[in-house]
C-alpha cells in the first residue's frame, strides 16, 4: 500500500546569497529570502498595480502619490499591527515581561486581524491628511487587498504551516511539522521517514490544506466579488461592507478546518476558535454600515 496524500515539504527559502566577506567586517550571512517574505512583495505589488487601474478607470479623487504613499502607511500598519496582534492574541509570553517582543518580526508571527487594525489605524491618519472621508479611502483600497490575502496564504502554505485538521478526504496532506515528535523525519534514522510514508503508515496524520482554502475565500473568491461592487456601488461605505463581510464568512468558515492553535485551542463552546471569535467583529461591522444611511457616490446613477 502507497501514500494516498502529497507531502507539504517546500525549502522556505527562495533565494540565498553570500556569505560575503567584507572589509574591516569579516564573513557575514548567508542572507536568506525566504518565500513568505516574497508574498508579502507580490501583494504590496499587486496593490499598486491594480491601485493604478482603479485611479485611470475611477478617480475618485486619487492620485498616483496618494496611492504610493498610502502604499507606505498600510505596510507599516499591516507590519507593526500584525506584529503586535500576534504577540496580544496569539502567543503566552506577556508584553509586560518582554516589551521588544513586537519588534522581533524576523522569528515569524503575524495576525491578519492586527495588521488589518493598523491599516485601520493608517486609513484614519491619511484621511486626515488628504481630507478624505473614512469611506473615500477604506472603498478604494479595499478591492486592492484580497489579493495580498491570496498571496500570503500561499506564503503559508509554502512554509508547511497553520495547517489544518485532520481528515481522510482524498485532497488532504501531510505537514511533516505537525506530526507526532516520534514520527518526525528528525528523530527518525535516515530513509525511514520516507519508508513510512511510501507504505502509508503516515496517512491517518493527514490535514486539510486550510491555507489553500483561505486563498480561495479571503483571497479570490474575495477579490472579484468586492472588484465587481467596486464597480457597481451606488453609496459610500457598500464596498467596505462587501469586503469585511466575504472576508469574514471565508475566514470563519475556513476556521472550521483549520486546526486550532495548540496554546489556544478552542475558546467557547467546544468549536469557536481566536480566529472565530477575531472575525465576528468584521461581520457585525459590515452588517452595521449596510444598514445605515449612506452617501451616494459622486455620479452614482
Amino acid at each position: 500500500m502507497s501514500s494516498q496524500h502529497p507531502v507539504v515539504d517546500f525549502d522556505p527559502v527562495f533565494l540565498s546569497l553570500g556569505p560575503f566577506d567584507l572589509p574591516w567586517i569579516g564573513a557575514v550571512g548567508p542572507l536568506n529570502i525566504h518565500w513568505y517574505g516574497i508574498t508579502y512583495l507580490i501583494g504590496f505589488a499587486c496593490y499598486y498595480l491594480l491601485g493604478r487601474y482603479r485611479i485611470k478607470r475611477h478617480a475618485d479623487g486619487w492620485t498616483h502619490e496618494q496611492l504610493s504613499d498610502f502604499l507606505f502607511y498600510g505596510a507599516i500598519g499591516i507590519i507593526v499591527g500584525g506584529r503586535l496582534g500576534w504577540v496580544l492574541f496569539y502567543n503566552d509570553t506577556s508584553l509586560l515581561s518582554d516589551p521588544t517582543l513586537p519588534l522581533r518580526v524576523w522569528e515569524g508571527g503575524m495576525s491578519f486581524h492586527g495588521g488589518l487594525s493598523g491599516v485601520l489605524l493608517a486609513m484614519l491618519y491619511f484621511k486626515r491628511k488628504t481630507e478624505k472621508t473614512f469611506f473615500q479611502v477604506s472603498d478604494f483600497i479595499a478591492p486592492l487587498v484580497p489579493t495580498g490575502i491570496l498571496a500570503v496564504r500561499l506564503g503559508n502554505f509554502l512554509n508547511g504551516e497553520l495547517w489544518g485538521r485532520l481528515t481522510q478526504h482524498p485532497w488532504g496532506m501531510i505537514f511533516p511539522d505537525s506530526l507526532p515528535v516520534h514520527l518526525q523525519a528528525i528523530n527518525l534514522p535516515v530513509g525511514a521517514w520516507q519508508q513510512m510514508y511510501e507504505q502509508g503508515q503516515l496517512d491517518a496524520f493527514a490535514r486539510h490544506p486550510s491555507t489553500l482554502y483561505e486563498a480561495l475565500g479571503e483571497g479570490l473568491i474575495t477579490f472579484v466579488l468586492v472588484w465587481w461592487v467596486a464597480n457597481k456601488a451606488r453609496y459610500r461605505g457598500t464596498v467596505s461592507a462587501v469586503f469585511l463581510l466575504s472576508y469574514g464568512t471565508a475566514r470563519f468558515v475556513a476556521e472550521f478546518f483549520r486546526e486550532p492553535d495548540a496554546n489556544r485551542g478552542f475558546i467557547a463552546f467546544e468549536w469557536m476558535t481566536m480566529g472565530h471569535l477575531l472575525t465576528l467583529p468584521l461581520l457585525a461591522f459590515g452588517l452595521w454600515i449596510l444598514s445605515r444611511k449612506r452617501p451616494a457616490i459622486n455620479g452614482a446613477k
